[in-house]
């Protein structure tokens, strides 16, 4: 029996975004029957927001949680085993990308199941193309240490990285931690380090703010407060 693929299916940046997920995804979205997401209440909030004309409970959903073992994510890919196509669905963005969802993709390259990236948003590749940083070397560094001198050491070497290695270093920040980050960022940076933000990509509210740390010290800084952003250093 020929197996099922697993396809990797975008997921817009926050509410209002649904036009960047193109067309062919949404297609696809529709004719599968089992995903695979982080929680199956918000998956099924988007897949009924892109029109799709089946009723959801006709949907098998395997949710990817914290507590969820790698057993039972092997036995979420068993429908592909039985020739079943998978969706892999993030919270936001594209799967597999700062997203637990890579555990899985790794156990279906383990298990021999093709694995079929979809074209989405993903707002690293979105906030490098916007900052005018190095696009041909960069970095992405996750979370950085939450306590204040775990932070401001994060910081000095993420610094001395992107001139070192003229390499654009990203990372990002629990949303209602943002303002604080950045205020510790303009103070521990030094004045001609390039600092940048990028938030609320691909809505209505998106705003891109790239300039040193000096020059940062002059204007009113924006409110972040619970807003998805990315940051960067270059």
């Amino acid at each position: 029996m020929k197996k099922g693929k697993l396809y990797l299916l975008p997921c817009p940046l926050g509410e209002n975004a649904l036009h960047t997920v193109p067309p062919y995804a949404v297609e696809i979205m529709h004719r599968l029957d089992y995903f695979i997401c982080e929680r199956p209440k918000t998956a099924r909030h988007f897949i009924k927001a892109t029109g799709i004309e089946r009723p959801l409970p006709e949907i098998t959903w395997y949710e990817l949680g914290k507590r969820i073992d790698k057993k039972q994510k092997q036995n979420y890919l068993n429908v592909a085993e039985r020739g079943h196509d998978i969706g892999l669905l993030s919270e936001a963005g594209c799967p597999g990308v700062a997203d637990p969802g890579a555990e899985v993709v790794t156990l279906a390259h383990e298990r021999g199941i093709e694995v079929v990236p979809i074209v989405g948003p993903s707002s690293i590749l979105l906030a490098v193309m916007a900052s005018g940083m190095n696009g041909q070397n960069f970095a992405f560094n996750g979370y950085l240490g939450v306590k204040k001198p775990d932070l401001v050491r994060d910081l000095k070497r993420l610094e001395q990285d992107a001139k070192k290695r003229k390499q654009t270093q990203i990372f990002i920040e629990t949303p209602y931690r943002n303002n604080a980050l950045v205020e510790t960022a303009i103070q521990t940076l030094a004045a001609n380090t390039r600092f940048g933000v990028a938030v609320d990509l691909t809505l209505n509210t998106e705003k891109i703010i790239v300039k040193q740390a000096g020059d940062w010290k002059k204007d009113k800084l924006p409110d972040l407060h619970k807003r998805p952003a990315i940051f960067m250093i270059g």
